[in-house]
């Protein structure tokens, strides 16, 4: 199936599974309904199963927004128990996202299904919800902790049975552009793997890759160690940048962690960084890799030399925790993180120009699959080491593969019918991006606000708070430290909580 007809039937407000390999376009398609989704008046809650994969989408985890939590099983007084607000946002949501699907286990999704049946009051699988579930069983499975209930995907589930959902499996590449390279991947995907495929893969051992290029690690401990020894070996001052949030601390908090981007990045000319998020001008995507060229002087934010030519000048980007339609938290910070290394998980929906892979250690079936995806071609890999198991998929995902793909073709065809509105929608003529000159803007703020936009130095925190401490009002605290009034009470929310009031 391709995407525009995918995307069709999901606004036809079907409940579906978006299904498809590494690089279909999974997270585009479900981006662009979305958008669509609310644009038609729609609730639509945005989750995931991990609080990576929510953060990309601006969502939160379904653990969260259902209110399940870490429990294996539903309490008997769950609905007295829950909180009127999560009660509103669970009566209130049209259409339920559940992203990385694959990761969650079977009998979860039942208490998903359940608590949204006694919520909304109602006998229909999940209460009535528009489910989309999105994921790719080959990749990462379902992990249980020894203390954990176990279990399996969710095709296992009674809620799965209920749902029955539409099939959309695309079937279209948009990542990987190399025929070989490809065979592998399939290959590995079908539990095919044969001496050929292997001898493939082998002959990128410790092959040389020229320009920058990340590492993919299957643990936290060598990441950290190998990002902190490089930037350390660079001569030059550091330039460093502070993160900003709003919202309550704990909501902050989860999404700090959820989120890629560090609470202070710390740079030099000559780093290696990775853009963790996609441009709203497509500039650069999730995953692309550059190295820091110049600090530009107007600004002090970076100027990065992409891998494939491009030289752009990094500006802050936010990330938002939302809860249907309440916003929780957000953050706001330049989009980019040091790329000598990344884990596997981490790794997961980006798209890597290039990459070493080590894969010595992959200790889950599926992890060889989703490293080895993320590259585009056999000539923009390295591998580092292999073992056993990263040739492995999962025999439980390998036996409903079969299934699925012969629902998907069935449904392909019992919604063919949307085909001729898919193609119209797919051929609408895109309306332009806004552009923006921001230098432009950037000296016109300025001219007021000298220090608009620029880091904050501990001397400008300890002024601000000695002053309003002291009494000093919003325009006086403005006019002092040269910055915006939103900036002044976003930086006292920070220093001493939502809660603040600063005198006008």
């Amino acid at each position: 199936m391709d995407q525009a007809l995918a995307l069709e039937i999901m606004m036809a407000g079907e409940s579906i599974l978006l299904t498809g390999p590494a690089g279909s376009g999974k997270t585009y398609v479900l981006a662009e309904f979305i958008k669509l989704a609310k644009r038609d008046g729609r609730t639509v809650a945005v989750t995931a199963t991990t609080g990576l994969a929510a953060s990309h989408l601006n969502g939160s985890t379904i653990h969260s927004w259902s209110g399940i939590g870490i429990a294996d099983e539903l309490p008997q007084d769950f609905v007295r128990n829950l909180s009127k607000s999560r009660h509103d946002i669970i009566v209130k949501t049209d259409v339920l996202i559940i992203d990385e699907i694959s990761m969650l286990h079977d009998y979860r999704l039942d208490m998903v299904d359940e608590a949204a049946r006694l919520v909304r009051k109602s006998a229909e699988p999940f209460g009535g919800i528009q489910v989309i579930l999105c994921g790719d069983f080959f990749q990462l499975p379902p992990v249980s902790r020894s203390d954990q209930r176990g279990g399996g995907f969710v095709v296992d589930s009674q809620a799965w049975k209920a749902l029955d959902p539409v099939i959309c499996r695309l079937s279209e590449q948009h990542r990987q552009d190399d025929e070989t390279f490809l065979t592998v991947l399939n290959a590995l995907r079908a539990g095919e793997i044969r001496r050929g495929h292997a001898e493939t893969l082998l002959d990128r051992m410790d092959v040389p890759l020229e320009g920058a290029v990340t590492e993919l690690h299957t643990t936290n401990v060598d990441v950290d160690r190998i990002n902190e020894s490089q930037l350390a070996k660079i001569p030059g001052e550091e330039q460093s940048y502070q993160m900003t949030t709003t919202g309550k601390a704990n909501y902050v908090e989860s999404l700090k962690r959820s989120c890629l981007a560090p609470e202070i990045l710390t740079l030099k000319i000559g780093a290696l960084v990775m853009c963790i998020k996609n441009a709203q001008d497509r500039k650069y995507v999730n995953g692309s890799l550059g190295v820091v060229t110049d600090f530009e002087t107007l600004t002090g934010y970076p100027t990065v030399q992409l891998r494939n030519g491009r030289t752009i000048t990094m500006l802050p980007d936010s990330w938002e925790l939302r809860d249907g339609d309440k916003k929780r938290a957000s953050l706001t910070q330049l989009p980019l993180r040091l790329a000598w290394a990344i884990t596997v998980h981490k790794s997961q929906g980006m798209t890597l120009d290039a990459a070493r892979i080590d894969l010595r250690r992959a200790f889950v079936p599926g992890m060889g699959y989703v490293a080895l995806s993320r590259v585009r071609s056999l000539a923009a890999l390295s591998l580092v080491g292999i073992n056993k198991m990263a040739l492995t998929v999962s025999p439980e995902a390998l036996a409903m593969d079969g299934v699925l793909a012969a629902k998907g073709e069935a449904d392909a065809v019992r919604f063919g019918h949307l085909a001729e509105a898919a193609a119209a929608r797919k051929n609408a003529p895109e309306k332009p991006a806004k552009s923006s000159n921001w230098s432009g803007k950037l000296e016109g703020m300025r001219a007021t606000y000298p220090n608009a936009f620029k880091p904050w130095p501990i001397t400008d925190d300890d002024k601000l708070r000695e002053l309003f401490e002291g009494g000093t009002g919003l325009k006086d605290l403005s006019a002092a430290l040269g910055r915006q009034p939103g900036s002044i009470t976003a930086r006292l929310k920070k220093h001493f909580g939502e809660g603040v009031e600063v005198a006008r």
